[in-house]
């Protein structure tokens, strides 16, 4: 893991594209759930997610060192291969996104703008993930991981900056895909000596991380079958599973219905938009909101990037009044 001389480095780098992002306390949020509520505000990076931090940090090692020069290869559901196409197109490293069949139009539209090439295949994450492995074998390509100690170091910034900006925190509540975010958390916290519980989540139509935990070793559950796509991994990754084993309270599982309608509260009581793992973490403090009272609690609300269409049907039942052109 890395060190906080690591951290503040790798703060700089984030820190040369953008200023980083807001963390506020809630009036609205802080009457809804009887405690203080700050929410760290990773909707407003480049690239509407927290993971752009990582991709700058892990491309901008693969360029200076010489080890991706034929071109980068990976797999997502949209944020993370944002940050590798964003971060590429930075240091000159061409990039190759596999995403599962029926991804997120938009996600997919955005990658595509930011100069990535894309490839549909598979049912899901996991399978567009050994596809991508495949491909990077077959064509000479620098395969990606979606969990790298780049990455997590990268992604950790926004814990630090929240840590460094916000009074001290009871609880902190991360969503969980594969684990960079919640990994980088926990070590942000032990290298600052604080006591803040950090609180995974999980969709509980994707619990691999919760079910890991519970074993005591990774366990591959059959189907990751979430609207909110950020969580749907199937397969969890050791290291990360390890680092939470060591440093997470706890993993909540929340539905796609309390999903759904912690992005309805984010709207209503801050008018930001947030996509379903970026909603993940209100909903499991809604979900423990009777045992937080009175206390100073953090949520990441990761990333803004919901579809349109995803929005209408999923979150607002099909109510939403403005069409697109």
């Amino acid at each position: 893991m890395f060190s906080l001389d690591e951290l503040e480095e790798a703060l700089g780098q984030v820190h040369a594209v953008f200023p980083g992002t807001h963390q506020y306390a809630w009036p609205l949020l802080a009457e809804r759930i009887g405690a203080e509520v700050w929410v760290k505000h990773e909707n407003q990076t480049p690239t509407g997610a927290f993971k752009v931090r990582g991709g700058l940090i892990h491309l901008a090692r693969l360029a200076r060192e010489g080890r991706a020069s034929g071109g980068i290869i990976s797999a997502t559901r949209g944020n993370h291969g944002q940050s590798l196409a964003f971060a590429g197109r930075r240091v000159g490293l061409p990039a190759t996104i596999v995403v599962p069949e029926g991804n997120s139009v938009e996600k997919n539209a955005a990658m595509r703008a930011l100069g990535a090439r894309l490839i549909e295949h598979g049912v899901d994450f996991d399978a567009a993930r050994q596809h991508a492995m495949k491909l990077a074998a077959e064509d000479g390509l620098y395969f990606a991981p979606s969990f790298h100690p780049d990455l997590v170091v990268g992604v950790a910034t926004w814990a630090y900056e929240l840590f460094r900006a916000a009074p001290p925190l009871d609880a902190l509540y991360v969503p969980i895909g594969l684990g960079s975010g919640i990994c980088g958390a926990i070590r942000t916290r032990d290298l600052l000596g604080l006591e803040t519980q950090i609180i995974g989540v999980q969709s509980a139509h994707a619990p691999a991380y919760a079910r890991s935990l519970e074993a005591g070793h990774p366990v591959e559950i059959a189907s990751a079958n979430t609207k909110a796509d950020g969580l749907a991994v199937r397969i969890p990754d050791a290291a990360a599973l390890e680092i939470m084993r060591k440093g997470v309270a706890r993993i909540v599982t929340v539905s796609d219905d309390e999903v759904a309608e912690a992005v309805r509260i984010y709207w209503t009581d801050t008018h930001n938009l947030a996509e379903g793992a970026g909603a993940a973490a209100l909903a499991a403090l809604l979900q423990e909101k009777a045992s937080v009272a009175g206390k100073r609690i953090g949520v990441a609300l990761s990333g803004g990037n919901i579809d349109l269409a995803v929005f209408r049907d999923w979150v607002t039942n099909g109510n939403l009044v403005p069409q697109p052109a």
